[in-house]
C-alpha cells in the first residue's frame, strides 16, 4: 500500500491553515507524585521522575473540538470533489471522529451523517450532534459500526470518511509531528496514543521522513493492546469487542489498526507499549491539575505511557507526549479534581 509522503504533508499543513490550531508544548512537571489512593493500586507501575528527562505535552485538547481528529477530517474532506461533496459523507466513531468530521462538514457546506455507538460518552454524542450531524447508533462494537457506515454509503452513495485507514486522514494527523518538530527541533522521542492507528502512523512518518533520529512509539490500554500485538506478529490481530469495551480510554476501543495504518507503523513505528487502567487513571489526575492539559482517557494514555514504562523506552531526555483530546465527561472531572 502507498505511504504518504512529505509533500501531503505539506499540503495538508496547508489545506488546515486557519483551521486547526497550531497548539503550543507545555512542559510537564516532574516534581509532581501519583497521588496517594486508599486503598492502593495494584496494577499501577513505578512512577520515578527523572530530572533528566523532560517532557513536553502537544495538547490537542485545545483543538475546536477538543481533539486531533479535526485535522485528519478536514484534510480529508476538503479534498473531496464538487460532486462527492454534494453526496454527503457518512463516517462512523465512538466521538471524537464524529465532531471532526462534522465540524469540517458544516465548515464546507457538506451533508454528515455519523455511525456511533450507544456506549460513546453523551458529551460526545451531544457535541455531535450540536454541529449538525445525523446521527445513528448502533452497538458497541468497532465492526459493527464500520459495517452499517458502509451499508448506508452504499445505499445513499455517501462518501466514507473513515476514522484513521485513509491516506489523507493518515496526512492531516501528521501534521501534529510537524509542528512538534517546528517547536522543537532537537526532539528525542515523540509518544502518541494508538486506536486505530491513524494518528501514531501519521505522526511517526512526518517525523522519521524528516529527522529519522527521532524515537517514535505508540501508547495503547493493556485491555486494547491489539497494535502491539500486530506489530509483533507481524499481521494484523484483531481483539474481541468484549475486551476492548472494557478500557476507560473510549476512543482507543478500536478491535484491529487499519490495513493502511499497519504498512505505515511497520515503516515508521518503533515501538509500541501498553499501560493498565489504572495508570491511565492516575495520570488523568496528574493532567488534570493544569487547566491546559486537562485530558479525556484516551488522551492520557502517551503521557502515561512516558511516566510508567520508562524502562520499556530509549533513555532520551527531551520528549514529547501527544495529549490527543480533552472531552472528559464533566462528572469524570469533577471526581478527579475532588480526590
Amino acid at each position: 500500500m502507498p505511504l504518504i509522503t512529505l509533500i501531503d504533508l505539506k499540503e495538508a499543513q496547508a489545506r488546515l491553515t486557519g483551521i486547526t490550531t497550531r497548539t503550543r508544548l507545555v512542559e510537564f512537571n516532574h516534581d509532581a507524585r501519583v497521588p496517594d489512593v486508599s486503598p492502593p493500586l495494584r496494577d499501577v507501575g513505578t512512577f520515578a521522575p527523572d530530572p533528566n528527562r523532560r517532557l513536553f505535552l502537544k495538547p490537542e485538547n485545545q483543538q475546536p473540538i477538543g481533539a486531533f481528529k479535526l485535522r485528519g477530517a478536514y484534510n480529508k474532506i476538503a479534498s473531496l470533489s464538487p460532486d462527492e461533496r454534494k453526496r454527503g459523507v457518512i463516517s462512523y466513531s465512538s466521538g471524537n471522529h464524529a465532531q471532526g468530521v462534522a465540524y469540517a462538514a458544516r465548515a464546507l457546506g457538506v451533508k454528515a451523517i455519523i455511525v456511533m455507538p450507544n456506549n460513546a460518552p453523551a458529551i460526545k454524542r451531544e457535541a455531535t450532534a450540536a454541529l449538525g450531524a445525523d446521527i445513528v447508533l448502533v452497538g458497541p462494537g468497532s465492526t459493527e459500526r464500520q459495517l452499517k457506515a458502509e451499508e448506508l454509503a452504499a445505499q445513499h452513495g455517501h462518501i466514507i470518511v473513515p476514522p484513521y485507514n485513509d491516506e489523507k486522514i493518515i496526512a492531516g494527523q501528521g501534521t501534529i509531528g510537524l509542528e512538534i518538530l517546528e517547536a522543537m527541533p532537537d526532539v528525542e522521542m515523540v509518544l502518541a496514543p494508538v486506536g486505530g492507528g491513524g494518528l501514531v502512523s501519521g505522526v511517526a512518518a512526518a517525523i522519521k521522513l524528516s529527522k529519522p533520529s527521532v524515537h517514535v512509539f505508540g501508547v495503547e490500554p493493556e485491555l486494547a493492546a491489539d497494535a502491539q500485538a500486530s506489530l509483533r506478529s507481524g499481521k494484523i490481530v484483531q481483539f474481541p469487542a468484549e475486551q476492548v469495551t472494557r478500557t476507560i480510554a473510549d476512543g482507543l476501543r478500536t478491535q484491529s489498526i487499519g490495513p493502511i495504518n499497519f504498512e505505515h507503523m511497520q515503516c515508521f513505528v518503533d515501538g509500541i507499549v501498553t499501560v493498565t487502567e489504572d495508570e491511565i487513571h492516575q495520570t488523568l489526575k496528574l493532567l488534570a491539575d493544569n487547566p491546559d492539559t486537562v485530558a479525556e482517557p484516551s488522551g492520557a494514555v502517551a503521557t502515561a505511557g512516558f511516566l510508567f514504562r520508562a524502562d520499556q523506552l530509549p533513555r532520551t531526555k527531551l520528549n514529547v507526549a501527544i495529549i490527543s483530546g480533552g472531552n472528559i465527561e464533566p462528572q469524570m472531572l469533577e471526581d478527579l479534581r475532588r480526590r
